[in-house]
């Protein structure tokens, strides 16, 4: 880097550094022309490649499928000579880099992004404020900021920039994961726009809490989508007690809208996916409707409760999940019940006839209890578990 600047006479080099030339290259000449001959090699697309590669196998950075390097400035001092050079060139071309959090090295272009982050140690998803590229072979950099007339991108799976030494690194290992495990997103190349992905989030439940993804805290208006074909409304005003008394009906507590969602795309999605649109009978039930609904009903089990609670805030179905009734017009529902047994990740199915409404739940502990309901000669129903294959 002294080649950018006026050499330092070899007498008054630093005393350690005089021994490592004389010990590693005889004589300061022969340094010099080494180091002159080091540097000329960041011209050479495939050594650069080479060498962000080999530094990617070495837990520094990410390389991506564009063949560029991404890292913390945090790591730079660890990265190979070459590649320290690489962006030492740039530094002279731009200035220091010590606002900056991430380096993106282009390893076929000669060039260097230089992005700066809000807030990028302490935020699962920082925020693009800034972004730098520098073009080596032109000696030109452009600026970028976003802000008022761009919104600022999302920085998604950080973890791969940095490593286990980073402040917060499990955490933001942990958060990625999730992240992935919900697979909402393609998050390749620069993932979803910020929109995109507040709205992906709050539609499927979820939303982000320091470094963690948690289910959504916040009820749902009725007329929002509940998976692909129903609304909230749909599930809570559909039971005939409540279309005769008119009673709201609704949800207190988040988990339970949070459970409809999780049983319409997991159970009831799949099934009008097949069938085709299934007329619901019975569906969610709040505590104050539980109280005008007096035969035919075990609140304590139906999971038709989902997660509410009691006047004494103790769980009416310790089952948790949600629960409805459904049938589907000119089906079998015999067809029907096998059919969800066989493809969904039910909780329990209740079965109570060919052309009578089925009873089906899907919930934590997704027991996969298959049982019919089956009438005695007295007139009395009695359950009797089916096995599956």
């Amino acid at each position: 880097m002294q080649t950018f600047s006026k050499h330092k006479p070899y007498k008054h080099l630093e005393s350690g550094l005089q021994r490592d030339i004389k010990a590693f290259f005889g004589d300061y000449k022969n340094a010099v022309a080494n180091a002159r001959s080091v540097l000329f090699q960041i011209s050479n697309a495939e050594s650069i490649e080479t060498t962000c590669r080999q530094s990617t196998e070495q837990g520094l950075g990410y390389f991506d499928d564009e063949h560029a390097l991404y890292l913390h400035t945090s790591l730079v001092d660890r990265l190979p000579a070459l590649l320290r050079i690489y962006i030492g060139c740039a530094t002279v071309l731009y200035g220091d880099i010590d606002q900056t959090d991430l380096i993106k090295i282009h390893s076929q272009s000669g060039k260097l992004s230089l992005m700066r982050y809000d807030d990028f140690t302490e935020q699962p998803l920082p925020r693009l404020l800034e972004r730098v590229k520098i073009n080596l072979r032109e000696q030109t950099f452009d600026l970028y900021q976003y802000g008022e007339e761009f919104e600022p991108t999302n920085l998604y799976l950080k973890s791969r920039f940095i490593n286990e030494e980073f402040p917060n690194y499990a955490q933001q290992l942990h958060f990625d994961e999730q992240l992935q495990a919900l697979d909402l997103f393609d998050l390749s190349r620069y993932g979803p726009k910020p929109d995109e992905f507040r709205e992906t989030l709050a539609k499927h439940r979820w939303e982000i809490d320091g470094f963690d993804l948690i289910r959504s805290r916040s009820l749902p208006n009725l007329d929002d989508n509940c998976g692909g074909y129903l609304t909230y409304r749909h599930l809570i005003e559909s039971g005939e007690t409540q279309q005769n008394t008119s009673l709201p009906n609704l949800p207190k507590v988040p988990d339970s809208c949070n459970a409809l969602y999780d049983l319409a795309i997991n159970i009831l999605d799949p099934v009008i996916d097949y069938f085709g649109m299934i007329r619901l009978t019975y569906d969610f039930c709040s505590h104050e409707l539980g109280k005008l609904i007096k035969k035919r009903v075990a609140p304590k089990l139906d999971q038709h409760a989902a997660h509410e609670r009691n006047t004494r805030n103790n769980l009416i179905c310790p089952r948790l999940g949600a629960a409805v009734d459904f049938i589907v017009e000119d089906e079998n529902m015999r067809e029907v019940a096998d059919w969800i047994a066989e493809n969904t990740p039910f909780d329990r199915l209740y079965f109570y006839g060919e052309n009578r409404p089925i009873h089906v739940s899907y919930g934590p502990e997704q027991k996969r209890e298959y049982i019919d309901m089956v009438t005695t000669e007295s007139g009395k129903q009695v359950p009797r578990k089916r096995r599956l294959a």
